[in-house]
């Protein structure tokens, strides 16, 4: 119980203020400010959860970890199911906060921070670079994730350097799909946006869990381990 607590707060930490920087400071911090926004809420929790369950926040993560073998099938659905409320309830806090505008907001034009593509949607990109842009990120993020937690690796340093990934990752697919990376992420927003966000979510759930898998699976066959020379 205590690993799924953590995880809905650290995917709510996640949503809560990634997407918060893009809905409330995102005209004032511009991409690289919603990219850092992320990666460091992604570090915060690394540290601060990664103890007790790891700090995955993604059900793609927990998928690679799972094909990995690095998880149990019932660990990997407690924490799916933990992530993804966690992300709604972030979604469901931003949008109470962000309503308490006095000039008013407008949740169908303005936001809280989904996902997408296509006209009308950020840099306006096809279906095909969004869906390859999802899986190719995912799968180095995940790939990222396995490796620097992995045996004979310096873990100490792992928070930092997934948090940083997810930075870069953020400032190339800001302007492409908002970055998902994540299907909980996308989930949260989606629901309660409604529209388009939620006509378009199931690529961001087939996307990351391809790319992750992948991962996972790369991971798993012990290519790279690293080699006593």
């Amino acid at each position: 119980m205590n690993k799924a607590i953590a995880e809905f707060i650290g995917t709510f930490t996640l949503v809560f203020l990634g997407c918060g920087a893009a809905v409330v400071a995102g005209n004032l911090v511009g991409v690289l400010g919603i990219a850092i926004a992320f990666g460091l809420a992604l570090i915060g929790m690394a540290y601060g959860i990664g103890p007790v369950s790891g700090c995955h926040i993604n059900p793609a993560v927990s998928l690679g970890v799972l094909l990995a073998g690095r998880m149990s099938a019932g660990d990997f659905v407690k924490y799916v199911i933990a992530q993804c409320l966690g992300a709604i309830a972030a979604a469901a806090v931003l949008y109470m906060v962000v309503s308490g505008k006095l000039a008013g907001y407008d949740l169908a034009k303005q936001g809280l921070g989904q996902n997408g593509w296509g006209a009308g949607y950020q840099g306006e990109y096809g279906l095909g670079a969004a869906f390859l842009f999802e899986v190719v990120a995912t799968f180095l993020f995940v790939t990222v994730i396995l490796g620097s937690t992995g045996a004979g690796a310096p873990t100490a340093n792992a928070g930092l350097a997934i948090g940083l990934t997810l930075v870069v990752i953020h400032i190339v697919g800001i302007h492409i799909t908002g970055t998902s990376v994540n299907p909980a992420r996308s989930l949260g927003p989606a629901l309660l946006v409604g529209g388009n966000a939620l006509s378009q979510l199931w690529l961001f759930i087939v996307a990351p869990l391809i790319g992750a898998a992948a991962a996972g699976i790369l991971s798993a066959t012990g290519a790279l381990d690293a080699k006593s020379t």
